[in-house]
């Protein structure tokens, strides 16, 4: 509340908040109040005629201010004709007070008229009802005019306000606490969160997801976060100087050079692989040719890819940004949520394989390659060696293992690896065996004296699950612990026992023969403790991989739960070998009839185009969504297969008039009809090939297609396989900048209410191909030569620069936007 000194200056003017808007409103505004120092007067309403004056009154203020503006001052007041010849006319409103507000030009003039300082509705330069009243009809007139588009500004503002507010939008939340990088799965998520049953994310706020009508995803492999952060330069050296040099030559040289006399760097954005959080798309801080984005997209998000690695965080595989996106994971069925739960269920929950297809599978394709067996620490037989160079590296690789004839060592008799062949007559039609004999082994150890497993029970059943041989062995070494939890054997049990390895080895080599396959869980561990080496093998625990990948596997425990809801190894009696040997019997025929994905990955995971089939479309009638994929090449024989469109582009005007088409529901499906597509996943492909990481071609048309997008873009071809020349400086800028016009025109293609996000997959995946295509030189010929004659070396040095490799490849960026 405003107050003043009583008697300080009785002339000056009332320029209170409440005492201007007490004026406006016609009331009386001084209230004196006699304290009891009497020294002060209060100008303002009491404070309960204020309060009921702000709830009743609400009319409009222009015809208001119009109506109190336009009265003309009373004849008598008028000054005589002299007065008016001999100096400046008095206002003509002599009861309004001095308006604090005003300039000192219009204190002079007779245009000055008090007005509502707060009000900030106006017209033109002027504020409503307080412009100049040459007449009172003109006045009123005026009045009604700005009050007729005030209304309709105001209508119009509040169904704009209206529309943005209901307006779908999908936007970072501030409020969002993000404790690692998103992930491509993470944007494979909200897609389905969008047009699917997905769940909710938590690193974005997602606001009216049910308007959003269709989603488009774009792949742009070739972007990367140091483009936006300055670490990649899309200029050449001399487009970035911009000082010419007459004016560089004025810039001081010494210590007194004037900050603005030095050359403006330009501000880059703060971001860098390591954040988690998305950072703003300044115009002033990105370069020419990536500012269209900042106009499309407010925020650019380091996004990560999937990749494989050891216990120890050794990357050494990246996923494909494709498959990862265009393959997701089951959702629960509500059997399986509710068994989660039950506090009486243990171990892991029964595979759901309603929507496995079968693919019926020899056993013979699941026998481990040399490859698996050297990585899976096998004693190799020599049947996998022909020359004798590779013959004499392996026999000095197991002489060296302790592993050869002089170590108690045995070899099944089998001269060659054709020699387990079966004429195709000699098998029985549709039958999973191919006319092999099929053997399961498991074996029991206890702990000797030097801490080695020794073997204390051998049991072999064939693939009809009866037992071919089940015996106790005698060590020849004292037993330190019989590990009977786990073995199952006791000392009492090997008491009388006088059959020797050796005697188990005789038998086992009468037993099998070239075409037998021999199985097992872990087989490794079974075949040390026998001494025993055979060229077919089939081990469940490569067959049904642990997710972490190697050196981890799963238990035969554990894979029996989850796969055949089957419970072994129970109790404290420990394990019973022949239960085990038909369990892993039992694994390895669900393998031949589910087909080579069961028991991996993909055992959980399916399509996205199937995962969106089985949805709704609102709206429509109980129409199910659809998909397309546009991409160079044919995409039907990949990624598209699954998609209801498909439509194949030679260049990224293809792809963008592609979208266009799938987008407004004018692209042909498989069937030859057109219709309404939900979801959209296109791929442009110029700017990774002009950055030299298109080299991975697999069929010879998709060769003829880049071939001829090389030579179209003016880019120094080459041939498959072979390397391209990586652009850079302006060149780069120059793809970069066609790459985001070609953006630009899918993001205007797209109707309103459509999501639109663009990621980048990976980064440069040169570096991690070159190091894979260097391990697998060495596996192929660490089987045939010594290690002094290997023309490459795979040690931890490169162990390690193929897991940095990895992990800078993971890196990627994404956009996000709501049309």
């Amino acid at each position: 509340m405003t107050k003043r000194k009583r008697g300080s200056d009785a002339s000056a003017p009332d320029v209170g908040l409440g005492a201007t808007l007490a004026y406006l409103r016609e009331e009386d505004a001084k209230d004196t109040s006699n304290n009891d120092a009497g020294a002060w007067t209060v100008v303002s309403a009491s404070k309960r005629k204020r309060r009921g004056r702000d709830r009743a009154y609400r009319p409009p203020r222009e015809s208001k201010v119009d109506a109190t503006f336009s009265t003309e001052a009373a004849p008598d007041e008028e000054p005589d004709q002299d007065d008016k010849e001999a100096s400046t006319p008095e206002p003509a409103h002599q009861g309004f007070p001095h308006n604090p507000f005003s300039t000192s030009a219009e204190q002079g003039s007779d245009s000055t008229i008090p007005r509502n300082p707060f009000s900030t509705r106006e017209t033109g330069d002027k504020r409503v009802g307080n412009g100049e009243h040459d007449s009172e009809n003109g006045a009123r007139d005026r009045g009604h005019q700005s009050n007729g588009h005030s209304k309709q500004e105001k209508a119009q503002r509040k169904h704009e306000r209206r529309i943005e507010k209901n307006y779908p939008s999908i936007s970072h939340s501030h409020n969002a606490r993000l404790q690692s990088h998103v992930k491509i799965t993470d944007l494979q998520s909200l897609i389905l969160y969008l047009l699917a049953d997905g769940n909710a994310p938590q690193w974005v706020a997602v606001k009216q997801r049910a308007d959003i009508r269709q989603v488009v995803t774009l792949l742009v492999p070739g972007l990367e976060l140091g483009m936006f952060n300055g670490k990649i330069s899309l200029q050449s050296s001399e487009s970035k100087s911009s000082t010419p040099e007459d004016e560089s030559s004025h810039i001081k040289a010494d210590d007194e050079a004037k900050p603005d006399e030095v050359e403006h760097q330009p501000k880059k954005l703060r971001i860098t692989p390591d954040d988690f959080y998305p950072a703003n798309l300044k115009p002033d801080r990105l370069p020419d040719v990536l500012k269209p984005l900042a106009d499309m997209f407010s925020h650019v998000w380091p996004v990560m890819g999937i990749g494989e690695h050891r216990g120890n965080r050794q990357y050494y595989r990246i996923h494909s940004p494709i498959h990862t996106m265009l393959t997701s994971q089951i959702p629960k069925t509500q059997e399986q949520r509710e068994m989660k739960k039950s506090s009486s269920h243990r171990g892991p929950l029964p595979q759901n394989a309603k929507h496995w297809e079968n693919k019926r599978t020899p056993i013979t394709d699941y026998i481990a390659n040399i490859i698996d067996q050297q990585e899976n620490e096998y004693a190799v037989h020599p049947a996998w060696f022909t020359s004798p160079e590779t013959i004499e590296a392996a026999t000095q690789r197991r002489k060296e293992a302790h592993q050869i004839a002089e170590d108690g060592w045995v070899d099944t008799i089998v001269t060659a690896l054709e020699d387990g062949e079966v004429p195709d007559a000699e098998i029985e039609s549709g039958s999973v065996t191919a006319g092999r004999d099929v053997y399961t082994v498991d074996c029991e150890m206890c702990k000797a004296d030097n801490d080695e497993l020794v073997l204390t029970r051998v049991s072999l059943v064939d693939w009809d699950g009866k037992v071919v041989l089940d015996k106790l062995v005698k060590p020849d070494v004292p037993i330190k612990d019989y590990l009977t939890q786990y073995s199952g054997i006791t000392p009492a049990m090997l008491q009388d026992v006088t059959t020797r390895l050796p005697d188990i080895q005789k038998e086992l080599l009468e037993i099998l023969s070239p075409r037998s396959i021999l199985l097992g869980h872990s087989l490794n561990s079974d075949l040390n403790a026998l001494k025993l080496t055979h060229p077919f093998l089939v081990d469940t625990g490569i067959l049904y991989p642990h997710p972490r990948g190697p050196p981890y596997k799963q238990s035969l425990k554990f894979l029996c739960q989850k796969y055949l809801s089957k419970e072994i190894q129970k109790g404290v009696q420990g394990h019973d070998s022949i239960e085990d040997a038909r369990a892993c019997l039992a694994l390895v025929k669900q393998k031949c009839e589910r087909g080579p994905g069961w028991g991996t990955s993909e055992t959980n995971a399916e399509s996205i185009f199937k995962r969106l089939g089985r949805s709704v479309r609102p709206k429509s009638g109980n129409a199910f969504r659809t998909g397309a994929v546009v991409d160079w090449g044919d995409p039907t024989r990949g990624h598209g297969g699954q998609a209801q469109v498909a439509v194949g582009c030679k260049s990224d005007k293809d792809v963008v008039d592609g979208i266009e088409l799938a987008i407004k529901g004018q692209a042909e499906n498989k069937e030859g009809a057109t219709g309404k597509v939900d979801f959209v996943w296109a791929r442009l492909r110029e700017l990774e090939l002009v950055r030299g990481w298109w080299d991975d071609t697999k069929t010879a048309d998709v060769e003829q297609i880049r071939q001829a997008a090389l030579k179209r873009l003016d880019h120094p071809a080459s041939q498959a396989g072979e390397e391209v020349e990586e652009a850079s400086g302006d060149a780069l800028g120059e793809a970069v900048a066609r790459t985001v016009a070609d953006i630009r025109r899918v993001y205007e293609s797209l109707p309103p209410c459509t999501a639109f996000i663009v990621y980048s997959g990976t980064g440069d995946p040169r570096e991690v191909r070159r190091l894979q295509n260097m391990r697998q030189l060495y596996q192929r010929e660490y089987q045939t030569k010594n290690w002094d004659n290997l023309s490459v070396k795979w040690t931890d040095t490169e162990v390690q620069a193929l897991s940095r490799a990895c992990q800078q490849a993971r890196e990627g960026v994404a956009f996000i936007v709501v049309k």
